[in-house]
């Protein structure tokens, strides 16, 4: 089904509708939710396989995929005093975390305005989720950045994304106007008496291997669509196929070699950090960072692995239709991300020498906080 729709996912600039209900039907958007939220609180392992899975199948597909699953894995123990907002098991939700938006109080409620980026997901979205702060008589209110959660027709969708790779993402802007949000309609992020490992995770680590199994799920579809290329074709001036060329022979195993070995490490130090907090251990920084070394350089990987296929491909890589055309243009998005940026790597290693990291990425240690942009 995501194959199918990939083409109209492209042309109208979102997931199309028969695919988020098809994601929410079988629960894939509340895989990483608690079980009390109706979630299947799967551990980061089995996360990073389904959006992987559905990346191979279409990079925007499992970027929204990805974005839904953070959005209720994060926010949804936050529900605990209006779980019946999220209790239909079809419910989508969408949120951002891009911008602060300002709530000022009025009886009963808070009046909220502001405008949000990269709300993936939003054109099939029942409820949105702004990042606000909360204010009273212009004064701020001592209570961090909390969700304002809107039913849909209470904000408008802003036509913004306008690009080249992931353009089936739909991550458009929301704005909101002076929108009145009742008290029980703020959440706070990861609130509530919710017992999952999860939530001991680092913030920063569980946005990061997310991103990272989007960006494998499309090299390995990169490497997917060469090699049937270089069944097939035969290169200009030769009668033999392309992959009887010893240089598409030596990019398929260089490819392999390095989205297997990537792979490898983001699962291992995963899985290690899974276990610490299964024990009821703390993350220590030095993971941390080890972790976000490995998630960016995944990333990288990725992008690597599909320039060197699409290098060995030919003119053809470079047709509008061929997978390869889109697949590049698709892989090099997910490495712009805060979470996985390649200056993260360069951060890290300043926590590896004992200095004080700069990026709120990295300082962003504790469950529950969502990143400031």
């Amino acid at each position: 089904m995501v194959r199918e729709h990939a083409d109209e996912a492209e042309r109208e600039r979102h997931l199309p509708r028969p695919v988020a209900e098809a994601f929410a039907r079988e629960g894939l958007y509340r895989v990483a939710a608690p079980a009390e939220f109706h979630g299947a609180d799967a551990d980061p392992m089995t996360q990073i396989g389904v959006i992987e899975a559905v990346s191979r199948a279409d990079g925007s597909a499992g970027w929204n995929l990805m974005i839904g699953i953070e959005t209720f894995g994060l926010i949804a123990p936050g529900f605990a005093h209006c779980p019946e907002l999220i209790e239909d098991p079809m419910t989508i939700m969408a949120s951002s975390t891009a911008a602060v938006g300002r709530a000022d109080k009025e009886d009963g409620g808070w009046r909220v305005s502001g405008q949000w980026q990269f709300v993936s997901g939003i054109h099939n979205a029942e409820l949105f989720g702004a990042t606000v702060r909360r204010y009273d008589n212009d004064e701020p209110v001592e209570d961090g950045n909390l969700y304002a959660v809107v039913p849909k027709g209470g904000y408008e969708i802003v036509d913004t994304w306008h690009v080249a790779g992931m353009r089936g993402s739909g991550s458009h802007d929301v704005r909101l106007d002076d929108v009145f949000v009742p008290d029980r309609l703020f959440v706070n992020p990861i609130g509530g008496n919710v017992g999952s490992p999860q939530l001991r995770l680092p913030i920063g680590n569980r946005l990061a291997y997310n991103k990272a199994a989007v960006a494998i799920g499309i090299a390995r579809a990169g490497i997917d669509a060469f090699v049937e290329l270089a069944t097939e074709k035969k290169p200009r001036f030769t009668t033999r196929t392309l992959r009887d060329r010893p240089f598409a022979q030596r990019a398929v195993a260089h490819a392999e070699a390095r989205l297997i070995g990537a792979r490898a490490a983001l699962l291992e130090l995963t899985e290690r950090t899974w276990d610490t907090v299964v024990r009821g251990d703390s993350v220590q920084p030095r993971d941390q960072a080890l972790f976000h070394i490995i998630a960016s350089d995944a990333a990288r990987a990725a992008v690597e692995v599909v320039e060197t296929v699409t290098e060995a491909a030919g003119t053809t890589a470079n047709r509008l239709g061929h997978p390869l055309e889109r697949i590049n243009r698709d892989v090099r998005v997910v490495r712009q991300h805060a979470t996985v940026a390649p200056h993260l790597i360069e951060d890290a290693g300043r926590a590896l020498l004992n200095l004080e990291p700069e990026t709120f990425i990295l300082r962003s240690r504790r469950p529950g906080t969502p990143p400031r942009p």
